[in-house]
């Protein structure tokens, strides 16, 4: 059994992942120092929290600077639904921070599913052969047992001697590691003789040609519009954040967590009501944070509509994120409209074109013309249609369907 076998078998098993409140999180300090400082206060917290033995913690999904997320919004929401990436204790997520290899590192590990492995005393208790591995120990100590799985799953290179944990990702470093996170790398060795089309080609090392790719392939990273590279250019929390969710999107079983189908009604008494694809429904509460995309834009719940298609992820038996991914169709409005009818007038082949009725409206009177089908309906006598008789006009769409002699 291939050892690329062996680590995407392990990859299916991603679970939702506890997320550290605040500051703690993993990928709260650019510098990595948010969870080493916070990570005794952090388990007292969770600790006072614990409900029938699980710990309740809170998932944030809503950011103050959201308006500089811009097009790495979604990429976000998505990985801090499953609680893979989160932001800062002040509300904030800092797009533009640059992001540690360390903290690369970390959620490579957390996205393939090993988090609870990595954070084991036996990982954690790991005697790391690198030669900065007292200094990774002193400085980050819940990380060495993120190091350590990554060893193990063969994400770093059989001449890496150190960690480097407090240098910057370049996006070189983080297309090689979540190509590895992938199980993909005797398809990027196989690669090596690619011919590359960036200006930069020559930065970027022979033996990570096939790396990159492979990342290009799959849809991880993409080149810039001046057809640059740009190998060791540091990666930015946003960018580390599509990067991410790309690579979640090619891992078997990706949305194991997710509940998908169609939306049976709108919502009602803080819950949802899904039709899965076998024809069983559940119902899910709504979180009242919960955040939703709906024609790739942020939407409230009232947006929400029956016959939307839905990818849903929860946490803690609630509804954190809704992705509509295919909007239901328009559903025929049926309406009525009563007043005194005016006149009509006719199309080229003799048929009502539009009507004129008078309505009754609160202060007065109003006057209206609408659109008839070509197959509309007369009920009653036609000899009573004359200006003044009430009428009553049935609309489908907005266009007149019938029209009632009353």
């Amino acid at each position: 059994m291939s050892k690329a076998f062996m680590k995407k078998a392990a990859i299916t098993s991603m679970a939702l992942l506890t997320l550290a409140s605040g500051a703690s999180s993993a990928f709260a300090d650019g510098k990595g120092k948010g969870h080493d400082n916070d990570s005794k206060h952090e388990d007292k917290k969770q600790s006072e929290k614990k409900q029938n033995g699980k710990k309740d913690v809170d998932i944030h999904l809503h950011f103050k600077d959201e308006k500089e997320l811009k097009w790495a919004l979604e990429h976000i929401i998505r990985l801090a639904s499953k609680g893979v990436f989160n932001g800062y204790d002040d509300g904030t997520f800092k797009p533009q921070q640059k992001i540690t290899r360390i903290e690369t590192i970390v959620a490579a590990v957390r996205l393939m599913g090993f988090k609870e492995q990595a954070e084991s005393t036996e990982e954690m208790g790991t005697k790391l052969n690198f030669k900065d591995a007292d200094q990774l120990k002193r400085k980050y100590p819940w990380a060495v047992g993120y190091v350590a799985v990554a060893l193990e799953k063969d994400l770093f290179a059989e001449t890496d001697s150190l960690v480097q944990a407090d240098k910057p990702a370049t996006r070189l470093f983080a297309a090689t590691l979540l190509v590895k996170a992938l199980g993909l790398e005797e398809e990027a060795k196989a690669k090596n003789n690619t011919k590359l089309n960036f200006k930069d080609t020559d930065k970027i090392p022979a033996g990570a040609v096939g790396y990159v790719a492979v990342a290009l392939e799959k849809g991880i990273i993409t080149g810039y519009s001046d057809k640059t590279f740009r190998p060791n250019q540091p990666v930015t929390r946003a960018e580390l954040a599509a990067i991410l969710d790309r690579t979640d999107e090619q891992m078997p079983d990706h949305d194991a967590q997710a509940i998908t189908g169609k939306l049976k009604a709108a919502p009602a008494n803080g819950s949802i009501v899904i039709v899965k694809s076998d024809n069983t429904e559940v119902s899910v509460a709504l979180d009242p944070n919960v955040f939703i995309f709906r024609n790739n834009v942020k939407a409230p719940v009232s947006a929400l509509a029956a016959g939307d298609e839905l990818l849903v992820r929860t946490y803690q038996n609630k509804v954190v994120f809704i992705e509509v991914t295919k909007t239901a169709e328009q559903q025929p409005q049926l309406t009525t409209e009563t007043g005194k009818f005016n006149s009509f007038t006719l199309n080229a082949q003799g048929k009502i074109a539009t009507v004129s009725i008078t309505k009754e409206v609160s202060g007065g009177s109003q006057a209206m013309v609408l659109n008839v089908s070509p197959d509309v309906v007369i009920i009653g006598s036609v000899a009573l249609l004359n200006p003044g008789q009430a009428v009553e006009l049935k609309l489908l769409n907005n266009l007149v369907q019938s029209i009632e002699v009353k």
